[in-house]
């Protein structure tokens, strides 16, 4: 009989979800500078805050994930490329960060490679996932959440990522052109439900970097309601000084600066997110 927690049957993955009892989220955007690891660490924080046992999955090879929360490069030379490229399991590249409840998978320097690399690789689209449903203590077992912070393309590490998850968290600037980009991810997402993981949801669009001092973001903050209706969280993620300072200190802005703007919004988000949870699993 095949094995349900690490085969890639769609229907076998779903009974392996269940098992787990972790939820696992991609957070992904193929448009970069929209927020999303700082989204990412952030959200990882507040759900943290609130008593949730959280991992995040460093999978942008650029590892600002990583920097954001304190983990040192020479902490990172087993990373989350070994992992799916099979080399080590996951908890073995699992490191604590300084927040009580979040852990992390680093990224490192050889993830560069690994888009080629994963090529030769049979069912390189389900890596990540293998690795994350692996059972023996060797996966994502025991925690509460797993967010994946995904690179800014659509590429095998971004496919592993929406295989791998339950559902896509889509951060999104408010600027003029993200509409057409998140129309892209959202299409995305749908190819990747067809072809590799029907499980797959759409969590919600978290509207960045909003300016109220600026009618473009209530523009663009009222296209996208108008357009995705309740997918869109009625929080918003303000652009805030605190927010950019942070990740130059190693540490999310919940622990930077708790009282700010952009402290408060991502609590906001982090209890949106739990409710919406609630509502799947209802």
């Amino acid at each position: 009989m095949s094995n349900p927690l690490a085969d890639t049957n769609p229907e076998h993955a779903a009974l392996a979800w269940q098992g787990l009892g972790t939820r696992i989220i991609a957070v992904a955007n193929q448009k970069g500078g929209v927020g999303k690891t700082t989204t990412a660490i952030n959200l990882a924080t507040a759900l943290a805050a609130i008593k949730k046992k959280v991992l995040i999955i460093d999978l942008d090879p650029q590892g600002n994930a990583s920097t954001g929360l304190g983990i040192e490069r020479r902490e990172r030379q087993q990373n989350i490329y070994h992992v799916i490229m099979g080399l080590i399991p996951l908890s073995d590249v699992v490191r604590k960060t300084g927040i009580p409840g979040l852990d992390i998978a680093p990224s490192g320097m050889d993830l560069t490679g690994a888009e080629l690399e994963l090529i030769d690789v049979e069912e390189r689209e389900y890596a990540l996932r293998r690795a994350l449903l692996a059972g023996n203590g060797n996966g994502a077992a025991g925690y509460d959440y797993v967010l994946i912070d995904s690179p800014p393309a659509l590429g095998l590490l971004t496919i592993n990522a929406l295989v791998a998850a339950q559902a896509v968290l889509v951060p999104m600037q408010c600027e003029f052109f993200a509409l057409e980009g998140v129309s892209h991810m959202i299409k995305t997402v749908e190819r990747i439900r067809t072809a590799f993981n029907p499980e797959l949801d759409l969590q919600g669009i978290v509207l960045t970097m909003y300016d109220r001092r600026n009618n473009l973001s209530d523009q663009v903050a009222s296209d996208v309601r108008a357009y995705f209706g309740d997918k869109v969280y009625q929080t918003v993620i303000p652009r805030n000084v605190k927010v950019s300072e942070a990740p130059s200190y190693g540490a999310p802005v919940l622990v930077y600066d708790m009282a700010c703007a952009g402290s408060q919004a991502y609590l906001h988000l982090a209890g949106e997110v739990i409710r919406r949870e609630k509502e799947v699993s209802v």
